[in-house]
């Protein structure tokens, strides 16, 4: 039978959705390109069954690799599916889900293979591709291609061509000397707040010399597209790609310079890194004391991820040595101050008196967090320093403070409803970028309006990242001890501990609620019941068909129109409905904010509301 190989590409250029169950999932059309003789129809049947038998290996054993066969009829089918090592079983599955709707279009060939950025499914008529990816010789030499961006990295290209070659070449160089013929490591880009990410990965079934050739290919082809900031490159033998995108979650890299140094490494946290290096150099126990505090301040730089470290000197002089006039906020552990560098780079220092594991905690949190996610609604992180045991984070300035000032605090009755309404859609965007745009699920913990800052024209920016944690993508939930602020935080996550994204809705919910009423959620009015907060007093309010009655009343009539506002309290209580699974993800409440039309009949859901906050608290205590 002759031997046909059917190519079928999913150009990722612009994200592919992969759902994370198995409902929709979003493909461009690509043709086949089938060749050669047809099949008999039991081939078909066979390469149908081998596909399930497949998918039920990677659900059943929980392994991102697997094979199978069929020969029924004389007709043998052998294929193979492989995931990207950062993946979920879960989500690879809903990849090879996806590899499959491709791989079923090629009804007149008998082998195809389908590549994607997290998976890469493949079918033959023979199994001897097992042992050789490119053992078809109409494809050595030619069957891997590379996928360049659009957009090109900020100045100076020079330098950061320089740095993303140099990476490349060690992941190039790493690789084949893993276990597992896999790596996954960051690189930061200096004198640039960027970080380059990058993974690579060689088929299961090859040998250390063919995953070195085909990754030598992957490194020319990856060069070409520099100094563009992503590229990937395909092959049936490996994957390579690198993008300033995180890829991975921070707790899945590899410090690649240790196995460039021969030596085993295993997947560790960033932040334990330079001390398990320490570890692994099996020093004598006086030796590695002395070279822990020796190197103290180098290893707290690596722990912090590769963030530029300030002179602390050069702040205290920027801030007029911490003085109470620069004080712009305060936060958890700490002021803000504004400052002044080179006399013309206005910008914000956070300083945390750390006294305590949890603030240090906060501090590490919010550094790696802040400094790998970039989003024009999330704010930006400049870099640190330290000095003794106080920290501080150097932090874009924002003009105009934070939200909270504007609604009740000494600038209220200031914002029209068009700014409200955008700062409203600034919020949700930064949060759906959190939850879903992101590689990883981040869950900020912490929304209220005091972490709502305002820029000079009025864009919100979503800030204080020190509380914010992963949700694994295989679960809906984790269960924590609670920390946040309570009168935004959901019921769900202050009495069981149970914390998600959904969680962040509940509190957009709320800080939607501040925002059209210009009232602290926490506040009691004298016009309601003494235990009635602000959520339930909005309830009563659209129940009764009296949703007017909770808009500012210091914003004129003229500036907006009824049914807008209808609307934008409705999406508030859809955003705090019990259960949490009744409540919309940021990613479609962006869509409803931007949708002309009303929300419809839409059924809302009322929670049950603890009347008296000082149970929450009792409970908290407990």
């Amino acid at each position: 039978m002759t031997t046909v190989l059917v190519v079928l590409v999913v150009l990722l250029l612009t994200k592919t959705t992969i759902s994370q169950s198995n409902t929709s999932v979003n493909y461009p059309d690509i043709p086949n390109h089938c060749r050669g003789s047809v099949p008999r129809s039991n081939f078909f049947k066979n390469r149908n069954s081998t596909l399930e038998e497949l998918r039920m290996q990677l659900l059943s054993k929980r392994v991102l690799y697997a094979r199978a066969q069929n020969s029924s009829g004389g007709d043998p089918v052998f294929a193979e599916a492989q995931c990207r090592n950062y993946l979920t079983v879960d989500r690879c599955v809903d990849c090879f889900d996806a590899a499959v709707f491709n791989l079923v279009k090629c009804i007149d060939g008998d082998g195809a293979i389908v590549f994607l950025d997290d998976c890469s499914a493949r079918y033959e008529a023979f199994s001897h591709f097992y042992n050789n990816p490119n053992v078809d010789e109409d494809l050595d030499g030619t069957s891997g291609f590379s996928i360049c961006g659009n957009v090109s990295a900020s100045q100076p290209l020079s330098s950061y061509t320089q740095t993303v070659d140099d990476f490349l070449s060690d992941i190039r160089d790493a690789t084949p000397k893993t276990s597992n013929s896999y790596v996954a490591s960051i690189r930061r880009i200096a004198n640039e707040n960027a970080t380059v990410y990058a993974i690579a990965q060689c088929a299961e079934n090859i040998n250390q010399a063919l995953c070195q050739g085909c990754m030598n290919t992957a490194y020319n082809k990856l060069k070409e597209c520099l100094p563009n900031t992503e590229g990937k490159y395909f092959d049936n033998a490996c994957f390579a790609k690198y993008s300033e995108t995180p890829l991975f979650n921070d707790n899945q890299t590899i410090d690649i310079t240790d196995i460039l140094k021969g030596v085993h490494s295993s997947k560790v946290p960033i932040i334990a890194g330079a001390i398990g290096g320490l570890v692994l150099l099996f020093l004598i126990f006086a030796l590695c004391l002395f070279r822990r505090l020796k190197n103290s301040k180098k290893a707290e730089q690596e722990d912090l991820n590769g963030t530029p470290n300030y002179n602390y000197k050069d702040l205290e002089f920027a801030t007029n040595n911490f003085s109470a006039e620069n004080i712009i906020g305060k936060g958890g552990f700490g002021e803000v101050y504004k400052a002044i560098i080179d006399d013309k780079n206005v910008v914000a220092v956070k300083k945390l008196q750390v006294q305590d594991v949890r603030a240090k905690e906060d501090f590490e949190n919010e550094v790696k967090l802040v400094s790998n996610i970039h989003h024009r609604n999330l704010l930006r992180l400049l870099g640190w320093s330290s000095e003794d045991s106080d920290l501080y984070l150097v932090l874009e300035y924002m003009a105009n403070g934070s939200l909270d000032q504007f609604l009740w605090g000494a600038k209220k009755g200031t914002l029209d409803w068009n700014q409200r309404y955008e700062i409203i859609l600034g919020i949700a965007k930064g949060l759906a970028h959190l939850h879903s745009e992101c590689h990883v699920k981040i869950i900020h913990r912490d929304i209220k309006s005091s972490n709502i800052l305002l820029s000079d024209d009025f864009k919100a920016k979503i800030a204080d990242f020190g509380l914010a944690r992963f949700q694994p993508e295989d679960e809906t939930h984790v269960n924590t001890k609670f920390a946040g602020t309570l009168g935004y935080a959901a019921p769900e996550y202050v009495l069981r501990g149970a914390l998600s994204d959904k969680v962040d809705t509940y509190s957009f919910g709320i800080v939607i609620l501040e925002i059209i009423s210009g009232q602290r959620s926490t506040d009691i009015n004298s016009d309601r019941p003494s235990t009635e907060y602000l959520l339930e007093h909005a309830w009563k309010l659209y129940e009764k068909k009296m949703h007017r009655a909770l808009i500012d009343e210091t914003l004129d009539l003229n500036q907006y129109q009824q049914e807008h506002a209808m609307k934008i309290t409705e999406i508030a209580l859809l955003c705090t409905q019990s259960p949490a699974s009744s409540r919309p993800t940021m990613s479609e409440v962006v869509l409803m904010l931007q949708e002309d039309q009303s929300l419809g009949k839409r059924q809302l859901t009322r929670h049950t509301f603890i009347h008296n906050q000082d149970r929450m608290i009792h409970i908290l205590g407990s």
